[in-house]
């Protein structure tokens, strides 16, 4: 397997959803709309633009949508045809639509290594709709198709007294307990990031351990942690919005690229560097594990997730994901260091700077 070059966090913005949980950040914000995404680009445009060529190597793409990933009817076709390019692809989902799997079928045997799930536990709205069988079934289907998978649960409230319950649920139907993911208050008005709970933070603490989750350990560990080293992001990894095209270095990047408006013009890369506008880095299970930021923690991509006596993971993919992104990218020196800095610097400062002009003129407007 070739060197991963870069991790691209991909976003379908459907919102279209059949569960309703509490927790999720769409609902939290109150931006479920239960509309399929508009999508700029075909999916034969999106993989033109994201070709080994352009992209510098092979490449990670984790897609997720704002709701149920897989309701857009696209998804399939861009992962199919992203597997083809010779790249890696995780797709985010909730483990319900059972016909979505079966289009499995249509990629190629020795793609489907490279194709891996990330499955939503969402119990209680599983239970709810009874679709819990039809959930582990599909995880079997996805794993007898030759791909990888893992499982993982929000840890909130709400699960604490079926818990017990949903550890020997998975141990009987995927040979461990799932990872645990940490859920935040996403709602209006919240200023600081906080954990959705009401209980104390050593306690949430307390029951994600008993889950023996590495993810969870990872992701508490560099929770509201604010990141001060130099970060590569925008070289080595971006955020790509696969509705509109629009790539960012992160998150708290205020301008980006379309990427698809013209494939044959090569894709601009510079990074964030000292000028992380984030409280923390809020995806670093995926960005820091797999090496954005040089910290020289070994602990990989594969090692946080995988439950390995489960076999969770196939070998293809241990070895592609147990890969740094620091050993198949350029370490900066440090003059190229503080000259990228200063041009992000100025960038940010701009941009932030035209966001409060426009604010006052709609302020002076309405007046």
């Amino acid at each position: 397997m070739e060197q991963i070059k870069r991790f691209f966090e991909c976003l379908i913005p459907v919102t279209v959803c059949n569960l309703k949980c509490s927790y999720c950040y769409v609902i939290q914000r109150d931006y479920r709309n239960m509309k399929l995404a508009t999508m700029k680009y075909s999916p034969e445009q999106i993989t033109q633009g994201l070709t080994k060529e352009r992209l510098g190597g092979v490449c990670y793409f984790s897609i997720c949508g704002a709701g149920e990933t897989l309701a857009q009817p696209e998804t399939f076709k861009i992962a199919k045809l992203l597997l083809r390019e010779g790249h890696i692809v995780n797709i985010t989902t909730n483990g319900t639509l059972t016909n979505r799997f079966h289009e499995i079928v249509n990629i190629d045997e020795c793609d489907r290594k490279r194709l891996h799930f990330s499955f939503s536990l969402h119990y209680l709205e599983l239970q709810r709709l009874r679709l819990l069988d039809r959930f582990f079934e599909n995880i079997k289907l996805v794993h007898e198709y030759g791909c990888s998978y893992m499982v993982q649960l929000n840890l909130c409230d709400e699960y604490i007294p079926f818990l017990d319950e949903i550890k020997q649920v998975c141990l009987k139907n995927v040979g461990a307990y799932p990872q645990i993911a940490v859920t935040r208050k996403e709602g209006p008005g919240i200023r600081k990031i906080q954990l959705h709970t009401e209980l104390s933070e050593d306690e949430y603490r307390k029951i994600g351990n008993s889950f023996n989750s590495e993810l969870f350990k990872y992701t508490m560990e560099n929770f509201n942690v604010k990141r001060k080293e130099f970060c590569y992001a925008g070289e080595r990894s971006g955020t790509l919005n696969l509705g509109t095209g629009i790539l960012t270095k992160c998150y708290a990047d205020p301008k980006g690229i379309d990427i698809f408006e013209n494939i044959s013009k090569p894709i601009k890369l510079d990074v964030m560097g000292h000028n992380c506008g984030c409280a923390y880095c809020l995806n670093s299970s995926h960005f820091m594990s797999l090496g954005v930021i040089d910290n020289d923690d070994k602990r990989t991509y594969v090692s946080i997730r995988d439950r390995s006596d489960a076999q969770w993971f196939n070998d293809t993919l241990k070895s592609a994901l147990s890969q740094k992104l620091w050993d198949s990218n350029e370490k900066y020196s440090s003059k190229k260091m503080i000259i990228s800095n200063l041009k992000q610097k100025i960038k940010m400062a701009y941009y932030r700077t035209r966001h409060k002009v426009v604010i006052l003129v709609k302020w002076g407007i309405r007046k």
